[in-house]
């Protein structure tokens, strides 16, 4: 069981738990059926007739990989779905024989003890804007032809822009015409696209309640599984065009590749052909590195008998001698002669209309809330949901854009993108980034739990040479740095991620990410539980699963095995404390020592039971490498 109580993760018992888990799976944004990973296939576009039964894995898989996670201590799940996946056929039409699937695989998850929070995964708005999470129809919904959104430039689409797809530019998708449209219509459309109905229905109230009631559906489905305690609301929302202070020119920090204005990608959706500049990213920001004509052929990116939504609404128009004008370069900053802030006025009624949505099907349920990423979470009040968690998002910038790793240079993603140098000052940053999450659920989520719901690092680096070398210390190292902030926070988390089906030539299968703790191809002997495994030396950590009390500061060396953990005793719990010591790490015994009290050590199920005195208020345990030792002492 786990309870909230203020900022802590508690067990029934009244210990403070830490939740250490992994992101199942990368491949379970694309279909199984048609193979979502054929990035060329001819039946891309028939949307309606696919198939996600069999992500994450088949069936008859799950006692492989879920006898792997409890090994390797990752007991707690972000387990991804997609909108797509139960609703693909067509608005109101669920996939039943996917809901059933979902079930069973939960089902054998509880059998490993192995507690879940269900992720409505989204990125990018839909597989058709470049990303993956909501079904097509919703697209043409608004009006938009699928088959036109890559040549117009109001999406990439790795399908259509075929291999090699450019190193992380799926993000730039964010403020192109089709994603920025579709998430303004999602949380703004009754302010800013009012004219826009839908079946006769305005375009938000369209789109935001086939979405509760498709993941309300899901729940309904799995609510009474002991092992599902709650549900993310909607994976890294984005503001589309809301807030944008001017539409003729750029924001954000996700510039890569072609990168038009708003106003310019409208105007390619029209087919009005446009210079683009392309933006490439560099270790010292983002530059211009030349321009190109887009969408040359004049098409369309509207269905036939469409215009351009913005055009409807007064944003641009023609003018007499045929010339686009922009005539509201300010048409979304600002609602009613007031400026718009989107996570109070768009994001947390949404939040809140989802979260008491599934409370009415699964009361107990944790929600698990984010924010944009980079920018301001919402502010929280007693009106508001409770009960929720904060999982926010957190990488490791350099290593997750650029694929390369330099143990000396990180960079400070509050800052913008500020150079950190040197190894203890990227400790030190990396762990005050971390930190910084905390205080904002301090000031504005009602001091909510954290637990960073992504984190992770790109396995393929530099070009993929540990594939063919076979040296995977860079991956380590990396990997390390990220876990070190964790610990040195004494953090809940989810990795991303693991990813059953992955490959060296295609990763996680979807936009070239290949940031999986599993491969089949480094997989060498399918009856070791490690093999196949990535940067284990790295990922496989002591931590403390239950403590009685307050967790106060644990690191750990993979060099050396060694591992501390303080805290501070509570005097009203009365069950002793546990830590996940995993053998991987102690292979010829290992030696414990407490500050006071007694232990009880089994490496065979990978555990450390410990009993404190109640004479002083704080103690430690210290674990090393050994030799075969006692399994039990004081």
């Amino acid at each position: 069981m786990i309870l909230v109580d203020g900022p802590f993760f508690k067990d029934e018992y009244g210990r403070t738990l830490i939740l250490r888990g992994v992101n199942l799976a990368g491949s379970s944004k694309v279909p199984a059926s048609p193979d979502g990973a054929t990035h060329r296939s001819e039946q891309f576009f028939d949307h309606r007739h696919v198939s996600f039964v069999g992500r994450p894995f088949p069936l008859e898989q799950a006692d492989e990989h879920f006898r792997r996670l409890r090994a390797w201590g990752l007991t707690f799940l972000r387990f991804l779905v997609t909108w797509e996946a139960i609703e693909h056929a067509g608005p109101g039409q669920y996939d039943e024989s996917y809901l059933d699937y979902i079930r069973a695989v939960l089902q054998k998850a509880a059998e490993y003890d192995i507690q879940v929070f269900i992720d409505p995964h989204q990125d990018v708005w839909s597989r058709f804007s470049g990303g993956d999470g909501a079904p097509g129809w919703t697209l043409e919904a608004a009006g938009f032809d699928l088959r036109h959104l890559h040549e117009t430039g109001a999406a990439i689409v790795h399908s259509q822009h075929g291999d090699p797809f450019p190193q992380m530019v799926w993000p730039s998708n964010s403020s192109k015409l089709a994603s920025a449209t579709m998430f303004t219509l999602f949380f703004g459309g009754n302010h800013f696209a009012p004219s826009l109905k839908i079946e006769g229905e305005p375009a938000q109230e369209y789109l935001q309640r086939h979405y509760i009631q498709a993941i309300t559906r899901l729940a309904e489905r799995v609510c009474d599984l002991p092992n599902v305690v709650g549900y993310d609301m909607f994976n890294e929302p984005l503001h589309g065009y809301i807030g944008w202070k001017r539409l003729d020119r750029r924001e954000g920090v996700l510039q890569t590749g072609e990168t038009p204005t708003p106003f310019q990608s409208m105007l390619l959706g029209a087919g009005y052909p446009q210079w683009v500049d392309i933006m490439d990213r560099r270790v010292f920001g983002i530059h211009r590195v030349g321009r190109r004509l887009v969408n040359p052929r004049r098409l369309s990116a509207w269905r036939e008998g469409y215009t351009c939504i913005w055009r409807q609404h007064g944003v641009w128009d023609v003018d007499g001698r045929g010339k686009p004008v922009l005539l509201q370069p300010e048409y979304f900053a600002r609602y009613n002669g007031q400026q718009v802030d989107f996570a109070n006025d768009y994001l947390k009624p949404f939040i809140n209309r989802y979260a008491n949505a599934i409370r009415r099907v699964h009361p107990a349920a944790l929600i698990f809330v984010e924010g944009e990423a980079f920018h301001s979470v919402p502010c929280w009040g007693p009106e508001d949901v409770q009960n929720i968690v904060y999982a926010p998002h957190w990488y490791d910038a350099f290593v997750l854009f650029f694929k390369s790793f330099v143990p000396w240079l990180g960079v400070d993603v509050r800052s913008g993108g500020r150079l950190v140098f040197g190894r203890k000052a990227i400790r030190k940053s990396f762990a005050e980034q971390i930190a910084s999450f905390r205080e904002q659920a301090r000031q504005c989520l009602g001091n909510a739990p954290v637990l960073i719901g992504e984190f992770g690092i790109a396995f393929d680096l530099n070009r993929k040479w540990a594939y063919r070398s076979g040296d995977y210390s860079q991956q380590i190292e990396a990997l390390d740095r990220s876990l070190r902030a964790m610990d040195d926070n004494c953090m809940s988390f989810t990795i991303w991620n693991y990813t059953p089906d992955n490959t060296n030539e295609r990763g996680d299968l979807w936009n070239d990410e290949d940031l999986s703790i599993f491969s089949r191809d480094q997989q060498t002997d399918p009856a070791d539980i490690h093999s196949g495994g990535r940067a284990l030396p790295a990922l496989l950590r002591p931590y403390p699963r239950a403590t009685a009390g307050q967790p106060l500061e644990m690191e750990f060396d993979y060099r050396t095995g060694e591992f501390r953990y303080r805290f501070r005793h509570d005097p009203a719990v009365t069950t002793p404390t546990e830590l996940f010591v995993p053998s991987y790490q102690y292979p010829q015994g290992c030696r414990v020592e407490v500050s006071d009290g007694e232990f009880e050590l089994d490496l065979s199920v990978q555990r450390l039971i410990y009993r404190h005195t109640p004479q002083q208020a704080e103690h430690e345990i210290i674990l090393r490498r050994g030799d075969k030792a006692a399994a039990a002492g004081r």
